[in-house]
């Protein structure tokens, strides 16, 4: 549980790095990662999983539909933005083709273009959704300070800082530390008696201790079923 906990803070964490600026496309672009974000938010209202809503009779949240042809065009075509109908749509600035409609709300960034582009020039390889995608752990990048991650998610965290050369913050003092576990874990501030036990606590697992006694509490399970409801 506690590395469940530790995942989603550096996933939050990670994902803030990456939409706090305009991020370089990455050298190898994915699908799931990259793309069908993209497509979802913007595509999948007119063109994805719902027969009452699609427009054109295209799909483009399956593999078929996505390649395959439609009429006289394909979709995509990998390797060849050009003639690629969906790159095509999201250049053009003809407005009784250009994709998403003006009127939807909807409009793709030019970095968005630009990845979806290089996704395609790079064999627009496709990938079935993550949630039957088999994980694979990924090496922690290398960092220069060696000596501030103290376990491997730590490395992904500090190598976005230094790649943006920033520092990390520093530590927070305990009272802060537990101020913020509690309500991350249970919803609730500690009491001035947690607070001083963890502040007179100075083994170097005390932090570790109140992890476990939040995760016992059953505010801790509210705290978590709290959006199912």
């Amino acid at each position: 549980m506690k590395q469940i906990v530790a995942l989603t803070i550096a996933a939050c964490l990670w994902r803030a790095c990456i939409l706090s600026a305009a991020e370089p496309p990455p050298n190898v672009v994915q699908f799931n990662r990259d793309i069908r974000p993209l497509l979802s938010d913007n595509c999948f209202a007119c063109h994805g999983p719902d027969k009452n809503t699609r427009e054109a009779d295209l799909r483009l949240d399956t593999e078929a539909g996505a390649f395959g042809k439609a009429g006289e065009i394909f979709p995509i075509v990998p390797g060849k933005p050009d003639a690629s109908e969906v790159f095509r749509r999201i250049t053009t600035t003809d407005p009784d083709d250009q994709m998403p409609p003006s009127d939807s709300g909807k409009k793709l960034t030019p970095q968005q273009i630009a990845l979806i582009k290089l996704w395609i020039e790079q064999g627009a390889k496709w990938e079935g959704h993550w949630s039957y995608v088999m994980p694979k752990s990924s090496p922690a990048p290398e960092v220069k300070d060696k000596k501030w991650p103290r376990n491997p998610i730590d490395n992904f965290i500090l190598a976005k800082l230094e790649a943006k050369k920033l520092k990390p913050s520093p530590e927070a003092d305990k009272r802060t530390v537990i101020r913020r576990l509690s309500f991350d874990l249970t919803g609730l501030p500690p009491s001035a008696e947690e607070v001083e036990a963890f502040l007179a606590d100075k083994s170097p697992d005390a932090y570790e201790k109140v992890v476990d006694r939040l995760f016992a509490s059953p505010h801790f399970g509210e705290r978590m079923a709290m959006r199912w409801l």
